[in-house]
């Protein structure tokens, strides 16, 4: 088993706004970086399926970069050497496949499996199995998909019909031919292909060779493998970083692999999918996926049902209480609650854009923001003044900035900071504070080896993110 999986290098893409799973997932944090199932998020579980296969290479938003690197830091094997390829922009999963193949340290005759990070597989045995039964397939030229048993008629997945089984070099392989893709269907159609018993759900997971997917996306989409493959070719590399050359990249149309390759390539096939499977891409499957009681109630966090039947309950710290509910989800979080029928749970991604074409700032934005060095809070907002709440890791260190229209005050609740004001240079601890006026140049680090904790008071005219005027910065901002 070990020399197979040895063959394989995972590609994680780490894409994806997850917008169906608001207020908990936004643009800022997607699903794939929140623990929804469990205390993990869904990348640190995707990464520890695959820690026996090869190194991995993860592609991601630029702006996601460090909750990337993070999750690879947390585990041994991968935090040597990661390759992590940062898209300007997202330009579907064409272009990130393609990314991935262009790299100079995949080889041709290496197979590449192409893995979303936000997919739930509790069985890591039955994965590697899985996985395992599409490799003849793959070494034989085939695009290999892996095609889930529908267990319900469910209108958000896409389709793939199964043909007769494939015979390479005359062995008869656990793969599939592709007879045909359905995109997502209707009610009337799902029960239709439910019936049949000839579909399965198209995972999104593909194994498949290097070169081959080269072949394919040349036949294919050849424009976007041109276009792809010069951005790569003048990529720029920032220690564990790779970036294309944005403007090439930007240039790209956005296609997905299915629409682009899969339903226009000959040689395609389905491997049905062992265990547990599910792309945890609504409220009600994380429902599904949760401990219920005798009532089919679930509930994360610090919630409480009484008299309620089919209902899940999304808290966080804050106390939840639901009273006679059927069929409901409830997600409270500390900026936003929502509360929804079940049988509507597809259509939180239309509610958010309608959030962002109308400038709600909790469409796309957390209250937490996540940022290289930890993270901020902000606890208040007033008429001239914003109070936050700062975490800085050990050995981390905000840019060497100034502001134009503001005033700070900083006072140390916890660890030891290093500040730098104008020329002078300071230690404060817990309980001791200083004053930055107003576009005096100042930096914030954390020399110690446990987190510094701060209050920020900001007083000004304006407090946008944007009056950061950045001089040095060791995350390349």
């Amino acid at each position: 088993m070990t020399s197979i999986l040895n063959k394989i290098r995972p590609v994680i893409l780490c894409g994806g706004s997850g917008t169906r799973l608001w207020p908990v997932s936004r643009e800022s944090l997607p699903k794939q970086f929140v623990p929804l199932i469990g205390e993990q998020s869904l990348l640190d579980l995707t990464l520890e399926r695959v820690i026996s296969f090869l190194p991995p290479i993860c592609i991601a938003n630029e702006g996601h970069r460090f909750l990337v690197a993070s999750a690879l830091e947390k585990l041994a094997p991968y935090s040597q050497s990661p390759q992590i390829i940062l898209e300007p922009a997202g330009r579907n999963t064409t272009a990130a496949m393609a990314a991935a193949t262009h790299l100079p340290t995949v080889a041709d005759d290496e197979i590449l499996l192409f893995l979303p990070a936000d997919h739930y597989v509790p069985d890591i045995a039955q994965f590697i199995a899985t996985i395992s039964d599409g490799i003849s397939a793959a070494e034989g030229g085939y695009l290999v998909i892996f095609g889930v048993q529908p267990s319900f008629p469910n209108t958000a997945y896409g389709y793939v019909e199964a043909g007769d089984p494939l015979s390479i070099m005359g062995n008869v392989t656990a793969s599939h031919q592709v007879q045909k893709f359905l995109e997502k269907p209707n009610a009337a159609k799902a029960q239709e292909l439910f019936l049949s018993g000839k579909y399965f759900w198209n995972s999104g997971i593909i194994l498949c060779k290097s070169k081959y997917l080269i072949s394919a996306l040349k036949q294919c989409a050849p424009s976007i493998n041109d276009q792809i493959q010069k951005s790569m070719q003048a990529m720029e590399v920032d220690g564990i970083f790779i970036r294309p050359d944005p403007d090439l990249f930007l240039a790209c149309r956005s296609e997905s692999i299915d629409y682009a390759v899969m339903e226009n390539y000959s040689k395609v096939a389905v491997t049905p999918f062992k265990g547990q499977w599910s792309d945890v891409g609504s409220w009600n499957a994380v429902a599904q996926l949760s401990e219920s009681d005798g009532a089919g109630n679930g509930v994360h966090g610090a919630g409480h049902l009484y008299q309620s039947k089919n209902t899940y309950v999304h808290a966080g710290q804050r106390l939840v209480i639901g009273l006679g509910l059927q069929d409901m989800l409830v997600v409270d979080t500390p900026d936003a609650v929502l509360v929804s029928h079940m049988s509507l749970a597809e259509e939180i991604k239309n509610v958010v854009s309608s959030l962002k074409n109308k400038n709600v700032l909790q469409a796309t934005e957390h209250q937490k923001v996540y940022r290289p060095w930890g993270w901020y809070e902000s606890i208040a907002l007033g008429e001239q003044y914003k109070v936050k709440r700062l975490s800085v890791n050990p050995g981390a260190a905000l840019s060497l900035q100034l502001h134009h229209h503001r005033s700070e005050h900083w006072v140390v609740v916890s660890g030891q900071g290093k500040v730098t004001i104008g020329n002078q240079t300071m230690f404060l601890s817990q309980n001791q504070s200083t004053y930055i006026p107003i576009g005096e140049v100042h930096r914030l680090e954390n020399p110690g080896t446990v987190l510094l904790e701060l209050i920020e008071v900001q007083l000004g005219s304006y407090l946008g993110e944007d009056d950061i005027i950045r001089l040095e910065d060791q995350y390349s901002r």
